[in-house]
């Protein structure tokens, strides 16, 4: 069973999460972050697919606070529009959205323990979520955008994270991977044949194969860390 839900943030805010329930009791929670485009189509898939896995699984829509509802495809317009919603986001007053994250890990936590898994804007949101969040034990962020940046790398996780990155991927060098990976040799770094996005089915940089042994990664990692 799957739907939309209201949480309430710490100040207050109310905002939509996408609750998906497995069949029977969840054996943990995974909170599913986002990419530039919303709680769209693939995200809901994504965390149905966890939900399918046993896990109670949850997808806070992390533009809510500045437009409700947002669901994008991934046309050249819609890439745009992400950019410029993401930026926005960026931009609202601390903590901003990382207070949605926390009340989603906090309503999760009520079956158990609770990991965190975010694509591209989501993946930056979800290494922020390890170093800054409390009630975490595992995090994984896919090809997270902006993470690899001095300013994200100096910051300490506070829980396990494994992390995939794409060997062609534009927008984050591998300088920078290899960066994170001698400040933070705990971290688990994978990489992987493929190019930014290649975990979504929808859009054409997706690479079966890649996100296949991704995933099958990410769920050994949580059946390493929920149990």
């Amino acid at each position: 069973m799957a739907h939309f839900i209201e949480l309430t943030a710490p100040d207050g805010f109310k905002f939509a999460a996408y609750e998906a329930r497995p069949a029977g009791q969840p054996k943990a929670a995974v909170v599913v972050l986002q990419e530039i485009f919303g709680v769209n189509a693939h995200i809901r898939a994504v965390t149905e697919g966890f939900a399918a896995m046993g896990y109670l699984a949850l997808a806070p829509a992390t533009f809510h606070r500045l437009q409700p509802g947002i669901e994008l495809g991934y046309t050249p317009a819609d890439i745009t529009a992400g950019i410029a919603l993401k930026a926005a986001a960026e931009a609202l007053p601390e903590p901003g959205v990382q207070q949605d994250i926390q009340a989603t890990i906090d309503y999760a936590a009520s079956v158990g323990k609770v990991a965190v898994v975010g694509y591209c804007w989501g993946g930056l949101l979800t290494w922020r979520a390890a170093c800054q969040l409390s009630g975490l034990s595992a995090a994984v962020p896919y090809y997270g955008g902006g993470m690899t940046a001095p300013a994200e790398i100096a910051r300490q996780p506070k829980c396990p994270v494994l992390a995939h990155f794409a060997q062609t991927d534009q927008s984050i060098p591998l300088e920078g991977v290899a960066a994170l990976r001698q400040a933070h040799p705990g971290v688990e770094v994978q990489m992987y044949p493929a190019t930014h996005g290649f975990n979504c089915d929808h859009r054409g940089a997706y690479d079966a194969a890649s996100a296949a042994l991704a995933r099958e990664r990410t769920l050994e990692f949580f059946a390493r860390h929920l149990t």
